[in-house]
C-alpha cells in the first residue's frame, strides 16, 4: 500500500528502517545489506529523502585504519526537525497495523494459535519482542512468514513462540519476560486464553 503513496518499495523500506530507529545513522552500503536492495536504488531514494528533508546527511572523517585514511564517509539519519515527522511516523505505524491483518491469518493457518499479539516495531514502540505467539505452530513455516514480513517492511522482527504448556508454566513462576510482554502496549489479534478479558475485568474491579 505505502509504495503507491511514496513511489517505491525501496523508499518505504528505507523510511521504515529510519523511522523505527530514528537515533541510528547509516551509510549507503550498510543500508543495501539491511534492506536487501541494489545500491543504485538505495542511493537514489536516500538522495530523494535527504532532498525532502526527512533525512539529514552527516559527514564523518575516517579513523585512519582503512585503506583510504582521511576519507569522509557520509551517513544518514532522521532529521528530528522535519516538520511532518510525527505525521509520517503515525502513517507508517498504521501501515504496519494493516499488515498485521494479513499476518495474523497466515500465522493462524499454520497451527493451533491461542494467543497472538503484535508489539514493538509494529507499534513504533520499545518492547521485549515484536511478535508473541502462544500455541502449536510449524516452526519452519512461521520462520518463512516472518522473513517475508521483514522483507516487506524492511525491518527485523523479533518473535517468540511458546506452547500453551510453556506459557502456563512461565506465567506460574512469574517469568519476567512473559510478564513484560503482557504488560507492554500491544495489538492483540487472537486471544483464546482470555488474557485481555481478564485485564478488563480487573480494571473494572478497581474502578468499582
Amino acid at each position: 500500500m505505502l509504495e503507491h503513496l511514496f513511489g517505491s518499495k525501496t523508499r518505504v523500506k528505507l523510511m521504515t528502517l529510519f523511522l523505527n530507529k530514528p537515533d541510528e545513522a547509516y551509510f549507503i552500503r550498510e543500508l543495501t545489506r539491511k534492506i536487501d536492495t541494489q545500491i543504485n536504488a538505495v542511493r537514489r531514494e536516500i538522495e530523494n529523502l535527504a532532498r525532502l528533508g526527512l533525512l539529514a546527511e552527516i559527514e564523518e572523517k575516517d579513523d585512519g585504519q582503512s585503506k583510504r585514511p582521511g576519507l569522509k564517509r557520509k551517513y544518514y539519519q532522521v532529521n528530528r526537525n522535519f516538520p511532518l515527522l510525527s505525521e509520517i511516523q503515525a502513517l507508517m505505524t498504521k501501515s504496519h497495523l494493516l499488515l498485521e491483518k494479513a499476518l495474523d491469518r497466515e500465522i493462524a493457518s499454520i497451527g493451533n494459535v491461542v494467543y497472538l499479539a503484535f508489539l514493538g516495531a509494529f507499534l513504533g514502540k520499545k518492547a521485549p519482542v515484536d511478535l508473541f505467539i502462544v500455541g502449536t505452530v510449524d516452526p519452519e513455516r512461521l520462520k518463512r512468514i516472518v522473513q517475508k514480513a521483514e522483507k516487506d517492511l524492511g525491518l527485523e522482527i523479533n518473535f517468540t513462540s511458546l506452547t500453551a504448556q510453556e506459557f502456563a508454566y512461565r506465567q506460574e513462576i512469574a517469568d519476567r519476560f512473559v510478564n513484560s510482554v503482557l504488560t507492554s502496549p500491544k495489538c492483540v489479534a487472537i486471544d483464546l486464553l482470555n488474557l485481555e478479558e481478564g485485564k478488563a475485568d480487573l480494571a473494572e474491579g478497581k474502578r468499582a
